[in-house]
């Protein structure tokens, strides 16, 4: 299970966070705690999460209420976004106009090596899930919205060119993946019930 962060106020304001060190507001607080009462009735065996503040401390309302240990991994961090970080999504279409068009921050990571960034880190959480013995084989990895597009795409074997086909995940809410006769496969996206009007950032 693949769970985004909660809102950050740079996510309220539309801001690119990339790998800047964004924490929690209220709101993404709130959304935390909400979403993880739903996830901890499924009873999941490992908690992962990106070492960015905003995935850690959304982690942390879960490992609360599981008694588990959050496992840090620094390959789920966000996309490291360069000169764009901070900018909103208006600032960035005005000064980068071409690189805005394709997405592709100046100096920042190109998508291809993300999506195997964070698909190694997915691999590895699989693995440690994948002994018989556990009660569920569930794992939660708490990560941002651009990093587990990438990701999801790069274990669905989709070329780049189709990375943009999964559309965004909403602040604290989550995707399923499973592997069935070696393969992956998409079970859910962009579940998860938020009562109030989430933000999606620009963390595409």
């Amino acid at each position: 299970m693949l769970w985004r962060h909660g809102q950050t106020v740079w996510n309220a304001e539309r801001r690119f966070q990339g790998q800047s060190d964004i924490p929690l507001d209220g709101t993404g607080q709130a959304q935390a705690e909400r979403a993880a009462r739903l996830l901890a009735a499924l009873r999941p065996d490992l908690i992962v999460s990106s070492d960015l503040s905003r995935a850690a401390g959304t982690a942390a309302a879960l490992g609360r209420l599981t008694g588990l240990e959050v496992r840090m991994d620094k390959d789920l961090r966000e996309r490291s976004a360069g000169c764009w970080e901070g900018l909103t999504d208006t600032e960035i279409r005005t000064r980068y106009p071409v690189e805005h068009a394709s997405w592709t921050p100046p100096d920042g990571e190109p998508s291809a090596v993300v999506a195997e960034r964070v698909a190694g880190a997915l691999h590895r959480v699989a693995e440690a899930v994948s002994d018989p013995g556990l009660a569920t084989g569930l794992a939660v990895v708490a990560s941002h919205g651009a990093a587990l597009r990438l990701g999801m795409s790069r274990l669905l074997g989709m070329p780049e060119d189709l990375f943009g086909v999964l559309g965004p995940l909403s602040n604290c809410s989550w995707s399923v993946l499973g592997r069935r006769n070696g393969r992956w496969r998409l079970v859910e996206h962009n579940a998860g019930t938020l009562p109030e009007p989430v933000v999606l950032s620009d963390d595409r």
